[in-house]
């Protein structure tokens, strides 16, 4: 065995008797040679099946208010900085989501997640969330997640004492790498909300977007930032860039980079479903399979918020045909 092997054993070792691994180590692992990635795959899909059994977390999203959103990061084409030719609208009809929410469960999804682009509601825009989760509730039944930007406590109450499930509030990137990706609010902005999130007891959806030009360090601090938020769950999208944003000519992440983000991820937070989302499809085509085999178990399927994506039938014969389950 080489002493890449050795390290990345003993990392499993650890994590699967229960401890956290060093900074030193996380460093060392994302650092293994193409010759060695495999086996830290193997080593990440280990943990995944330790601590998550073998069940892929399936979601699907709606863009419940798109566009000409006040933030200007530079990924998004629902920006109101930047022209990107989509169409826009407000919040949608309860009756259009509910719809959605029905088509949702009958494709055998568990969760359905509402996603608005602005910076955080306003009073009358969460008075108009909050009748569509109960609408949601009464006459579907499925699981509801939201993404609503920025709130504060009496939202987040709010939103429990409703069912809601889980919140997400992505970090984007690591720390360092922020303000090349946003001027209009900072990192430690996002940080808030998300422990204001915890404080309230929902549970914490939070990750971000690789391949946005930060280096391989940088993923890794984002990593490490993650971890110590310790989120229930923890989407991975990987740019797709959008025309009209700064973004729009960004060089291409490699497969190798995806899957040992994803695997070094793993091994930094066992137990939280890791999702591949965004641009899996683009990205990682035939190869899905192996971020779920890598260290990945959860997936959002049925498209994003800007782009599509696989069918919900297409990703649950993919998990079938790999042996695992919903």
């Amino acid at each position: 065995m080489n002493s890449e092997h050795e390290v990345i054993m003993q990392c499993k070792q650890r994590v699967l008797s229960g401890q956290k691994i060093t900074a030193d180590e996380a460093i060392a692992l994302i650092n293994v040679s193409e010759e060695s990635l495999q086996f830290l795959s193997d080593s990440a899909n280990e943990i995944t099946r330790k601590f998550n059994g073998n069940i892929i977390d399936v979601e699907t999203l709606i863009n419940a208010k798109k566009g000409t959103c006040p933030e200007d990061c530079s990924f998004c084409s629902q920006s109101a900085f930047y022209k990107t030719g989509i169409d826009t609208y407000k919040l949608l009809p309860v009756e259009t989501i509910v719809k959605n929410a029905k088509m949702a469960k009958n494709n055998g999804v568990k969760s359905f997640c509402l996603v608005c682009a602005w910076r955080g509601p306003s009073e009358k825009d969460f008075e108009q969330i909050c009748d569509i989760i109960k609408k949601v509730n009464s006459e579907v039944g499925i699981e509801v997640n939201c993404s609503l930007g920025f709130i504060n406590e009496e939202m987040a109450t709010r939103l429990k004492e409703l069912y809601v499930k889980r919140y997400n509030h992505n970090l984007e990137t690591a720390r360092s790498f922020f303000s090349k990706i946003c001027t209009t609010h900072t990192y430690d902005e996002r940080m808030e909300t998300n422990k204001i999130i915890k404080k309230i007891g929902l549970e914490l959806c939070c990750g971000g977007i690789i391949g946005m030009g930060e280096s391989r360090s940088q993923r890794l601090e984002f990593g490490l930032d993650l971890a110590y938020l310790s989120p229930e769950e923890c989407p991975i999208n990987i740019l797709v860039p959008q025309k009209g944003t700064p973004l729009e000519i960004q060089t291409k992440l490699s497969l190798s980079e995806i899957l040992r983000t994803i695997a070094v991820f793993r091994f930094l937070m066992p137990k939280t479903i890791l999702k591949i989302a965004g641009g899996r499809e683009v990205h990682l085509a035939s190869d899905q399979e192996k971020a779920l085999l890598g260290g990945a178990n959860g997936i959002i399927t049925g498209g994003y918020l800007t782009i599509d994506g696989n069918t919900a039938q297409e990703d649950l014969q993919m998990i079938s045909r790999i042996g695992l389950e919903t």
